[in-house]
């Protein structure tokens, strides 16, 4: 089962996602129940995760996206063209991101990659004014425009409170899966002509990463049962056409359950909450390669699918 967010004549809905096809929740719940004679009441409204795995709606809303599956030539939908696909989740209450969690990227970065049991997962936050939609433009910095790169990665919902959850246990509290591009400015270096100090660089990297419309998310998210095991996901990276980034997450240092594991010894994950899980090697700045307005990015996840962006230039 995929949902997704979608704007139509000024109103935000929650549909069932079929790529090139929605159909709106309400909708989908009339027809279900027209053609088995049983209702299955969903939420009105955009918010997702109650109807994801863990969440108190996920049962109905399963039965609903299941008959939808097998029958959905016989039931009225939108053309995704036709509507306005929104980020799945726009305020999560914590965005976390991984750096560093493919051996071959950091080695492509000049970085040597420790085995995982002698390491931990770095992690770090976007605010939410990062976040950004599918097919929406990503504007590219006009304080710092030249070193702009791309990073698919898989992103990891929580669907119910964990704190001190095991790894073995870990998957149990996951909600769902989405698509996000990390859009990173490699080169940021705020005041040049500033008086060095020693964590420069560090707070460098980090600004980097937060600049507005920076993680588009989407188009969708897929419930967790409908993925199973999140560590046998092809992902892959196109800039107009060419394809950059095309790897597995079973590369991943530390895995989905992993990375849960950690966070939550320190931090209490919420529903809603969202970890995206690092980016495979393939990156721009390995070779010297950056966006530019008009640039066309596609991150692709099997199970899930495609998250379509372009660049454009900051307007002041």
């Amino acid at each position: 089962m995929r949902l997704c967010r979608f704007e139509r004549d000024g109103e935000e809905h929650a549909g069932f996602y079929f790529d090139d096809r929605i159909v709106p929740v309400g909708a989908a719940v009339d027809a279900c129940e027209q053609h088995t004679h049983k209702r299955h009441e969903l939420p009105q409204g955009s918010n997702l995760v109650s109807m994801l795995a863990c969440g108190e709606h996920h049962d109905a809303a399963a039965a609903v996206g299941d008959w939808l599956s097998k029958n959905l030539d016989g039931v009225d939908s939108l053309a995704a063209s036709t509507v306005r696909l929104l980020a799945p989740f726009p305020t999560p209450r914590k965005l976390f991101l991984l750096a560093g969690n493919y051996a071959a990227h950091i080695e492509e970065g000049g970085g040597h990659a420790v085995e995982r049991a002698r390491t931990f997962p770095y992690v770090f936050m976007k605010p939410v004014t990062t976040i950004n939609h599918p097919n929406a433009p990503v504007p590219i910095p006009s304080v710092s425009p030249d070193h702009i790169d791309w990073e698919a990665e898989l992103a990891v919902v929580i669907g119910k409170t964990a704190k001190h959850v095991s790894e073995a246990d870990a998957l149990n509290y996951v909600a769902g899966y989405t698509v996000i591009n990390d859009v990173s400015d490699r080169e940021y270096t705020p005041n040049p002509g500033r008086e060095k100090r020693p964590k420069d660089e560090f707070f460098d990297w980090l600004h980097g990463k937060w600049h507005d419309g920076f993680c588009p998310m989407g188009p969708c998210v897929t419930s967790a049962e409908a993925i199973g095991d999140p560590q046998s996901l092809q992902i892959t990276l196109k800039v107009n056409g060419e394809t950059k980034q095309d790897a597995s997450t079973a590369l991943q240092i530390y895995p989905v359950a992993g990375v849960i594991e950690f966070i939550s010894r320190s931090i209490t994950l919420e529903p809603g909450d969202i970890i995206s899980t690092g980016t495979p090697s393939g990156v721009g700045a390995a070779s010297g390669t950056y966006l530019h307005p008009g640039d066309e990015v596609e991150v692709s996840i099997d199970k899930i699918g495609v998250l379509r962006n372009h660049m454009v230039a900051e307007q002041a």
